[in-house]
């Protein structure tokens, strides 16, 4: 089976979880017999943007499917919804069959920009949305949300990464028959390393031991400010866990002001954007991962430190509670509630062991259920039930 995977963002040249997640699939299907070509924003020209890709994107993938002749052609994300609408419009019997898989529903993702609220203290305001965030809930998401529709209707197959992306889906596209084939992690990618912090600056963070971990970029739907204020109260209660954070983004300013103001300095280190391996040598010293997030997906973090045998702290949400396993594989916590934040970071820090047995718990559960060919089987099963 020829399979085509046509994608905006791709490492080495994107710095994206959803991109890697096309190699990771493209690498599962190969194991598993299919023939699998990428197409990316570079096959689209040289000077070819994120913004612009939808447009571009629909040459480029007519002169190959005419040149190649795929099974199948998949996109990923809404940046394809043009390419599905126009492969759409080709009689079925003359096309490949056509498949989306999308990593969120943009109806939520323009939800998730709003004030953070923390419900552990009196429902106080601790953020609002960046100029940046408000710009893309008011302008860039509606335009995500019009092209996540088209891609969502008009494909023959549907996919998501967890089923309550799936849902989401269905309810907010307007679709039917939403298949999950989850995100996985453990093919053998050749990723260049990219740019990050120097090598002294990674070695003495990574000897802050021990230390909690999150990562990410900093934006308002991460629940960074939430964490911040989980470690102070942890102050309060006589413990001092440590935290390291790796990423950056449009809220980084207001965060170190926040960790000044409740007195962090010595205990939150901000490691700015990091390298693949930078990030690697960090989680996998970590006493914890962290995502303190009011909606995601499914995160690549997550699994990585699954595969590295580090248990998770985590809000229960999106499809975050379908690979963390409280009390087994991790902590689960409700969102934006940074006393229950605080009594889990304290626990994972007060028993080492305890961390230690869910982190390995973690791994064996990736092993089980979260790798490549897990990711092709499921793609493989979706594939059969398909009726154009």
């Amino acid at each position: 089976m020829k399979v085509l995977l046509v994608a905006n963002v791709l490492p080495p040249r994107d710095l994206s979880g959803a991109g890697e997640q096309v190699l990771q699939l493209a690498w599962g299907l190969q194991q598993a017999g299919c023939e699998v070509e990428i197409l990316g924003r570079d096959q689209c020209g040289a000077r070819v943007s994120k913004t612009s890709f939808p447009w571009h994107a629909r040459r480029a993938v007519a002169r190959r499917v005419a040149e190649w002749r795929p099974d199948v052609v998949q996109v990923h994300e809404s940046d394809g919804g043009l390419v599905i609408r126009d492969l759409a419009r080709q009689a079925a019997g003359r096309r490949p069959l056509l498949a989306a898989l999308q990593q969120v529903s943009y109806v939520q993702e323009r939800l998730a920009v709003r004030a953070l609220v923390d419900g552990d203290d009196s429902a106080q305001v601790v953020a609002r949305p960046a100029m940046s965030e408000r710009t893309f809930r008011a302008l860039r998401a509606p335009v995500h949300i019009a092209l996540g529709r088209i891609t969502a209707r008009r494909a023959d197959l549907r996919l998501a990464p967890s089923q309550v992306t799936a849902a989401e889906i269905e309810r907010d596209y307007g679709v039917a028959g939403v298949e999950v084939v989850p995100n996985v992690t453990g093919a053998p990618l050749d990723l260049p390393d990219g740019a990050g912090l120097r090598k002294s600056r990674a070695d003495e963070l990574v000897e802050q031991k021990p230390f909690l971990l999150a990562v990410g970029r900093l934006r308002i739907r991460k629940g960074f400010e939430i964490l911040l204020r989980a470690v102070a109260t942890a102050h309060g209660r006589g413990h001092r866990p440590r935290l390291v954070i790796a990423g950056d983004g449009e809220r980084r300013d207001s965060l170190s002001a926040l960790a000044r103001d409740l007195g962090l300095e010595a205990s939150v280190r901000f490691a700015g954007r990091c390298s693949r391996s930078e990030v690697a040598r960090l989680r996998r010293r970590a006493t914890a991962l962290v995502v303190p997030s009011t909606y995601e997906g499914m995160p690549l973090v997550v699994l990585e430190a699954m595969g590295d045998g580090v248990p998770v702290i985590a809000s229960a949400v999106s499809g975050i509670p379908e690979v963390v396993v409280d009390e087994e594989t991790g902590w689960l916590v409700p969102p934006e509630r940074s006393g229950a934040l605080a009594d889990a970071l304290i626990a994972a820090t007060l028993d080492p062991e305890e961390s230690r047995r869910r982190g390995m718990a973690g791994g064996r559960r990736l092993d089980r259920r979260y790798r490549p060919r897990h990711a092709a089987e499921r793609w493989l099963e979706a594939l059969e039930r398909v009726d154009r």
